[in-house]
């Protein structure tokens, strides 16, 4: 072959690469909407284990995204893709798919969403399903459900595990609770919950954390789980307020009545020596650990004179002079 020859093939092999990447990037250009020509929102359900290819082509056929496998393209650079949750999805349409994916991963966007808070009871998940836009309410005292192995009661105090939820249109409260039931388990199967801390079992050390959850600050759990061990060891009542509070009705109240210490129930530990019968909250997992790894200490009372403000000591002179400060605090308004 001439040079003549050689420079002609080679200018017509440049022309065709420069043809065919052209080509490639207007095709790319043609398979998305633009920036900023955003149209009105519009409703995606996605089931519970939708695929994503399920999912992009559901926003391609609403007019949210122009190509369902540019949409496909975009979630298997972004490893979050996996977190697009069950649920009716409000997105805007006519969208890049960029855009399309940050918003289907963005719990805001997400109608009906569930929140199951820390602290939370039974009665707070259920008032929050019955709720819910997408919650098919079905739920009886009667439902069964499948408990961890270690859980002795039907109750489900304590067990439905903290976190954020969303679920497919028409879902049940029964499923929707077991899917709770369900993460708590594996949350729990990885730490050391299982094993119990000293003589007590899985469910007596959940319990100390239910308690635990609401007695203190999250800085203060090890040292609020100490005196609840340490009284236990001496047959001491625990005197909590948070379980009278669950007994009567009156969470949310800073200050309790000599009377309501008084009222019969198997929760009321200022009647009864030991743990309540079941958990009276959803604990953290923070709370959990401090169940499990209480602080070092003698600590026999604790107050919180003022919020953010937990004091610790064996003393009860100690301790009544802290009540004193605490009803100070409290007249001022401190605790509002």
């Amino acid at each position: 072959m001439t040079p003549r020859a050689r420079r002609a093939t080679w200018a017509v092999a440049v022309l065709l690469a420069s043809f065919l990447v052209g080509t490639f990037t207007l095709i790319h250009k043609n398979d998305d909407f633009p920036t900023g020509q955003a149209g009105p929102r519009v409703d995606i359900s996605v089931s519970s284990g939708a695929t994503g290819s399920a999912i992009a082509s559901l926003l391609a056929k609403a007019g949210v995204v122009k190509s369902a496998t540019r949409f496909v393209a975009e979630e298997l650079k972004n490893p979050k893709s996996q977190g697009i949750s069950p649920g009716i999805h409000s997105i805007e349409s006519h969208v890049p798919s960029s855009l399309a994916l940050s918003e289907m991963l963005d719990p805001k966007f997400v109608r009906g969403l569930i929140r199951v808070g820390e602290a939370s009871t039974v009665q707070d998940v259920l008032s929050a399903l019955k709720s819910a836009p997408t919650i098919s309410f079905n739920y009886t005292p009667q439902a069964t459900f499948k408990l961890p192995a270690f859980v002795p009661t039907k109750s489900l105090e304590g067990i439905l595990a903290p976190a954020d939820y969303a679920f497919a249109n028409g879902t049940t409260a029964t499923t929707a609770l077991q899917s709770m039931i369900e993460k708590f388990s594996q949350n729990v199967g990885s730490d050391g919950l299982l094993a119990g801390f000293e003589r007590y079992n899985a469910y007596q050390v959940l319990t100390v954390a239910s308690m635990i959850q609401i007695e203190g600050d999250p800085v203060d759990y090890p040292k609020v789980a100490a005196v609840i061990y340490n009284r236990l060891r001496i047959g001491m009542a625990l005197q909590l307020n948070s379980t009278v509070q669950y007994a009567a009705h009156l969470r949310g109240k800073i200050a309790l009545s000599s009377s309501a210490t008084q009222i019969a129930s198997p929760y009321n530990t200022y009647r009864n020596v030991g743990l309540p019968p079941t958990p009276i909250s959803n604990p953290s997992l923070a709370a959990i650990s401090a169940a499990l790894h209480p602080a070092s200490g003698d600590w026999l009372y604790f107050i919180t004179v003022q919020p953010h403000d937990t004091r610790f000591t064996n003393s009860y002179p100690e301790f009544e002079a802290w009540v004193s400060l605490y009803n100070k605090y409290l007249r001022a308004g401190a605790f509002k």
